[in-house]
């Protein structure tokens, strides 16, 4: 004959089973979670290092194009000197006393302001 006791025996002993089955079952779930993680963390550095090294490779490569940019922006600011310099003197050409006049009220402004007392 069974008693109550025998039964709450029975009972917890079938509980603690189910408790350490579950203990057992997550910390499976918790060395696949980071066994998981470990793997994803290692695909993210390779990915991360990758991406660098593709940005250092590009940034190597724009300085080395500096140098040529540089010169053809000097090139260009050299074709425009030229063309503003043949306009004076073309201008110079076409009116000497116009420019002359313009030179001089120039060269006397330049001098008072220079000169100024205050």
């Amino acid at each position: 004959m069974s008693t109550n006791t025998d039964a709450v025996k029975a009972n917890l002993g079938e509980a603690s089973a189910h408790l350490k089955q579950a203990a057992v079952a997550a910390s499976d779930a918790l060395k696949g979670a980071a066994s998981a993680a470990g793997e994803e963390m290692k695909l993210g550095k390779a990915q991360m290092k990758a991406e660098l090294a593709d940005g250092a490779l590009s940034g190597i490569n724009a300085a080395e194009h500096l140098g040529g940019a540089a010169g053809e922006q000097m090139d260009a600011l050299m074709d425009k000197g030229r063309d503003l310099l043949d306009s004076a003197a073309d201008l110079i050409r076409e009116r000497p006393l116009a420019a002359f006049g313009v030179a001089f009220a120039a060269g006397w402004i330049i001098s008072k302001l220079g000169r100024s007392d205050k």
